[in-house]
């Protein structure tokens, strides 16, 4: 049976503005990202924001975009978040959910 386009997996890298650095933003993306079963990447920028990089299912994928997009961390404050890049992938790059330095 073909694979409903919900099923695929997908790449798509993030940045989220606002107040989102000593906020304990990236442990809770980590966590939240682990929750969906999700794997890629999440770091600080020198310039006050966070990126990384989200694939999985793109049903889920989708989940965590509007996670970073409206909640975030308890204390932080989002402003806007950008998503770009986003492919359709055949297999994972990642084997978890990692915080970069």
């Amino acid at each position: 049976a073909a694979m409903a386009d919900g099923d695929g997996l997908i790449s798509v890298d993030y940045e989220v503005h606002g107040k989102v650095q000593g906020v304990f933003f990236r442990k809770y993306t980590q966590a939240e990202a682990k929750k969906l079963g999700l794997v890629g990447w999440v770091q600080n920028t020198s310039h006050g924001t966070v990126q990384g990089q989200i694939q999985g299912p793109a049903a889920r994928v989708r989940e965590l975009q509007e996670w970073l997009r409206k909640i975030g961390s308890p204390q932080s404050h989002i402003s806007r978040a950008e998503f770009s890049n986003e492919k359709k992938i055949e297999a994972l790059d990642h084997k978890e959910f990692q915080i970069l330095k």
